[in-house]
């Protein structure tokens, strides 16, 4: 035990319960002597959360925090990111990404109450989770030392850990059931390691957890009706639930369906590229849905600034940066957006796709009489010769210019090389 552990007398451990923050549990234990205190943020993993309490103190824990934080983490974190329209590198919903602050948030706040020097956390020193936790304690409360135990141990890997539980009596049965490293919530399930670690190879059916394969998808496919208010769902099928249990619903019917599966390469913040496959149903199903909403209830100059800073944000929520002012920044002009994104949306379910069949609102700018080809008093068609003129007259500059100079437009000018001599 160095100098720097022995200052440290009690730790939060963010604890799942799985073969890491097991390991990681005992291991704090053994090198700091500190006494441990494990806190396990309940974000919907279910019968992950099973036995937890036990295994937590038989490990060396003197108590164990479980916290049911489904709903913040669906109002206060998934559903203003999906307002954003923010979507990582094309297709990651950033399911596990904000989640991290939330944990964090209430990390630290636990800490606080029990007076403790330190928290911990299971990320190794190659992901992203450990910048996301870390920074986000930064911001929430910098006088509390982060302990990485990725990052000082000498265990190497799975079979490192798996023998340091066996030699110190950590009990993992239930830890060993999948090759593949795992993270789930309410909102997605994510799969890492395994067999894709070579991207080439298609996942094997096995490993999904949440949802049915597009093949095995029911034949027929299902319409589903859901209504927004200013941007967040409050109804699906006519029927309005609590947060929690109307995003259960909608995970149901998109899982039914095959939705929300998603293979992708994505370029980690610490540099590497990794390949990981998401099942998010209920998140794809509301995220096209939102679309839906705002392609009537937003004017063009507005969706279209919204789309480039939804880039910005997501690449934000990626990165870990949920507590700064840009995101409240950004979430400030979001809001504003919203304001009449209210309506509902008609969608059809059928063999992993999302097809918007439907959409209303009584704020929407679309307006039948306006957009048909007929004559009425709102456009005028004689004043688009004007529009085209003003449109096209910088390109019309640049071809006089060029016909003046040389004789031609650059566009105008043959390419000899293709036509062929007899």
């Amino acid at each position: 035990m160095n100098d720097t552990q022995k200052d440290v007398k009690k730790i939060v451990l963010a604890y799942s319960g799985g073969l890491d923050t097991s390991v990681i549990l005992k291991w704090l234990k053994n090198n700091y002597g500190a006494e441990i205190i494990c806190f396990t943020a309940d974000l919907g993993q279910d019968d992950e959360l099973t036995g937890l309490d036990e295994k937590a103190r038989n490990t060396g824990a003197s108590k164990l925090y479980i916290r049911d934080l489904r709903e913040e983490f669906l109002t206060d974190f998934v559903y203003p990111t999906l307002r954003a329209g923010a979507v990582y590198e094309r297709d990651y919903l950033l399911g596990t990404s904000f989640a991290r602050p939330l944990i964090a948030k209430h990390l630290v706040e636990i800490a606080e109450i029990e007076g403790a020097d330190a928290i911990a956390h299971g990320c190794t020193g190659k992901g992203n989770d450990q910048v996301r936790f870390e920074i986000s304690a930064m911001a929430l409360n910098p006088k509390l030392k982060t302990i990485a135990p990725w990052r000082e141990w000498d265990l190497k890997g799975r079979e490192d850990l798996i023998a340091y539980a066996e030699e110190f009596g950590v009990p993992i049965t239930n830890t060993l059931k999948s090759i593949y490293s795992r993270d789930r919530n309410l909102f997605h399930l994510s799969h890492e390691g395994g067999t894709l670690e070579n991207p080439w190879l298609e996942p094997e059916e096995a490993m999904y957890k949440l949802s049915v394969s597009p093949e095995a998808a029911p034949d027929s496919a299902e319409l589903v009706e859901i209504e927004f208010e200013k941007g967040t769902m409050v109804a699906v099928n006519g029927e309005r639930l609590p947060a929690v249990d109307l995003f259960l619903k909608l995970n149901a019917l998109g899982a039914k369906h095959g939705i929300g599966r998603v293979d992708m390469v994505e370029n980690r913040l610490v540099g590497m590229k990794s390949h990981g496959v998401y099942e998010t149903p209920g998140g794809t199903i509301l995220h096209r849905a939102h679309q839906a909403l705002e392609s009537i209830t937003l004017d063009k100059h507005t969706m279209h600034y919204k789309d480039i800073l939804a880039v910005k944000y997501a690449e934000l929520v990626y990165n870990g940066l949920w507590y700064t002012r840009l995101r409240e920044s950004l979430d400030a002009f979001v809001n504003v957006t919203q304001e009449n994104v209210s309506g509902t949306v008609r969608v059809k379910l059928y063999k992993g796709n999302v097809i918007t069949v439907g959409r209303k609102s009584l704020n929407s700018l679309y307006r039948e009489d306006y957009a048909s080809f007929g004559e009425e008093n709102v456009y005028d068609q004689r004043d688009a010769e004007g529009f085209i003129q003003l449109f096209g007259l910088p390109m019309k500059v640049e071809a006089l210019l060029q016909i003046d100079g040389g004789g031609a437009s650059r566009y105008r000018q043959p390419d000899y090389s293709k036509f062929k001599r007899d």
